[in-house]
């Protein structure tokens, strides 16, 4: 057995380790009468968690002699949830309301049939302990399949109401992967 010592472990845990409470999410919203650069601001403090985007290569099972073999299939990418703090003025809500409406009009039954009319790019950083960025993701192509409720009751005392949003994502570009992206621009909301 090796003779690893604890200052080995923490001389390969570079700057402490990643956190999960530090990051910064840039959301954007597709056709709302939102002022863009003021839902981005927003957005840097109340969204109140979300998550690094995975990635998902199905198997295709071949089978072999009575064996089955695994091959590498399509890549699909999961739907990104945001979980949203939700102010009085609830301009958030509001924005990604609007947008989910002109996607398709809760009236009407009527929207939108070109995708680039509707579809935004959004990014997430993982930030270190100085507030630095040092992994993004850029996701592309979103838009939101899934606002949330909000539970109202007499009960719930000391809380601030908080609502998800499930986006649906064509892919995501990550820095520092080989092959992707190097630097994320993010702004064509």
């Amino acid at each position: 057995m090796a003779n690893i010592r604890i200052d080995d472990f923490k001389a390969k845990l570079k700057g402490g380790g990643a956190r999960p409470n530090m990051f910064e999410v840039e959301i954007a919203v597709g056709n709302s009468r939102s002022d863009p650069t003021k839902v981005v601001e927003l957005g840097k403090f109340l969204v109140k968690a979300a998550s690094l985007p995975a990635s998902v290569i199905a198997p295709v099972v071949v089978q072999f002699r009575g064996r089955q073999v695994q091959l590498a299939g399509d890549k699909t990418f999961e739907p990104w949830t945001i979980t949203i703090i939700n102010d009085t003025t609830m301009e958030l809500r509001n924005a990604f309301e609007a947008w989910s409406n002109y996607i398709e009009n809760n009236q009407s039954n009527e929207g939108v049939a070109n995708p680039a009319d509707y579809k935004v790019d959004m990014a997430v950083y993982q930030l270190d302990q100085k507030g630095q960025r040092v992994k993004g993701y850029k996701l592309v192509g979103t838009w939101p399949s899934n606002v949330s409720a909000i539970d109202l009751s007499f009960d719930n005392e000391n809380t601030v109401e908080e609502f998800t949003v499930e986006l649906q994502v064509d892919y995501w570009l990550a820095t520092g992967v080989e092959g992707q992206t190097s630097g994320l621009v993010l702004r064509n909301a």
